[in-house]
């Protein structure tokens, strides 16, 4: 089986996610998308991380009964922070019939030359690319492939900073999500 593999901190998830996901499921040659929640990016601020489980659920609630999108969280059980290299090795030893793939935006590829071994990671995987707002793709490798993608401009933060401020983050997240974080007050809802 081919998968691909969105990390992300999903703090919280919303639309823009979904719309990658669903696109990477639908529109390439990968069997399942799974949405790795990151319990602790190293290159991120993790002052207004919500909680890791809380984070996973909300992924859980968006992504519903798609029969190609898949909440994971097995970076939950590695040491921190969590390397993509190391998760990537964990998961070959767990699920060795499995090819994977890395989905990433643009801006993400080209902090790749950052990443803890990341040669490794250019050399052994393919990785799709999606295009991100005013974000040129300047790093470049034989299996990296640039994708057609929808551009979304939502972030997590814009969210989370409106939600602070008390306006509607409506359409922006997926009901459940939006229920899910108002029902236990996250990011000051």
């Amino acid at each position: 089986m081919k998968v691909g593999l969105f990390f992300g901190s999903f703090n919280p998830i919303h639309i823009g996610h979904l719309v990658i996901a669903n696109y990477m499921a639908e529109n390439t040659d990968l069997d399942s998308v799974w949405l790795v929640v990151s319990p602790h990016n190293p290159l991120k601020d993790q002052r207004s991380l919500l909680h890791g489980p809380d984070r996973l659920e909300m992924v859980r609630l968006a992504i519903g009964d798609h029969d190609k999108l898949q909440a994971c969280d097995v970076e939950f059980t590695l040491p921190l922070p969590s390397f993509t290299v190391d998760t990537l090795a964990y998961m070959e030893e767990k699920w060795p019939a499995h090819q994977w793939v890395l989905i990433m935006g643009s801006d993400t590829v080209n902090t790749l030359p950052k990443w803890k071994n990341h040669e490794v990671l250019t050399r052994r995987y393919d990785v799709y690319a999606y295009p991100r707002a005013k974000v040129e793709l300047a790093y470049r490798f034989p299996r990296l492939h640039q994708l057609p993608t929808p551009i979304m401009e939502i972030s997590a933060s814009f969210i989370r900073q409106s939600l602070a401020q008390g306006k509607s983050v409506r359409y922006f997240v997926p009901d459940a999500v939006l229920a899910h974080i108002y029902k236990w007050g996250y990011y000051g809802a």
